[in-house]
């Protein structure tokens, strides 16, 4: 999880941090994020062009890179990926795995708003995802972002919808029911509705492209795009390639 001095949680820090060691364990307590990943992978080659031949070479952002799960798969890709995050704990956990893997990710620790600042537009894709439910000024971070990507280039967001279901499924069905996130992972309040994120974007200069929600089979514990956006959704924007004036 990623956030900047002035834009953080330390209680979310620390939850994060104390998942580190088991960060890559498939079974363990960020078995939703294994699970997740190929559908966000899928959901991002589409923003690039349609295949997997999309990410190669482009210059990828990953905000909340967390322990990399994302991060290794966009560079198994092809792409040239850029994880950050506040955790230096999981930023640790995802060197180490890296290099044991055999893949080239580069790691920092650094916010996206210090990042926008010392780099801006310097990147082709931005991704930022399951984060911002957990900062305390998430339209912080999306201008952040779009400040991030190239004119022309795409951001992709992944959040939470606030709205009853949500809480349902997300907090008593997934933390106290199912048990497939610890419990405290999630405050209802910080939950994002989609209307929201787009007001965020176009404050910040981008467009959103799509809305494409995630699906949760609690039957079978598996995952699938959906167009319903009523619990996790993921969000595709792009900048203007023409820079404001």
């Amino acid at each position: 999880m990623q956030t900047s001095a002035r834009n953080s949680d330390p209680a979310e820090l620390a939850k994060f941090t104390a998942l580190a060691q088991s960060w890559w364990d498939p079974k363990g307590p960020s078995k939703p994020l294994h699970d997740l990943n190929p559908l966000r992978l899928q959901y991002i080659e589409r923003a690039a062009g349609g295949s997997i031949a999309g990410l190669k070479g482009k210059r990828i952002l990953d905000v909340g890179c967390g322990g990399g799960i994302l991060s290794e798969s966009m560079a198994r890709s092809g792409a040239r990926v850029l994880g950050i995050d506040l955790a230096q704990a999981v930023l640790d956990v995802a060197e180490l795995h890296a290099l044991e893997a055999n893949v080239t990710v580069e790691y920092r620790a650094a916010a996206a708003e210090e990042l926008a600042q010392q780099r801006p537009a310097a990147f082709e894709l931005v991704t930022c995802m399951e984060m911002l439910e957990h900062v305390p000024d998430p339209a912080a971070i999306v201008k952040a972002l779009a400040g991030l990507v190239q004119p022309g280039g795409d951001v992709i967001v992944s959040t939470l919808n606030r709205n009853p279901l949500a809480f349902a499924v997300a907090i008593v069905g997934a933390e106290y029911i199912a048990r497939v996130l610890p419990r405290g992972t999630h405050e209802y309040l910080k939950f994002i509705r989609p209307s929201e994120l787009a007001r965020w974007g176009r404050e910040a200069g981008l467009e959103l492209r799509d809305l494409t929600g995630i699906a949760y089979n609690p039957l079978t514990r598996s995952f699938r795009l959906s167009p319903n956006t009523d619990v996790n959704y993921l969000a595709h924007f792009t900048r203007s390639a023409k820079e404001l004036v």
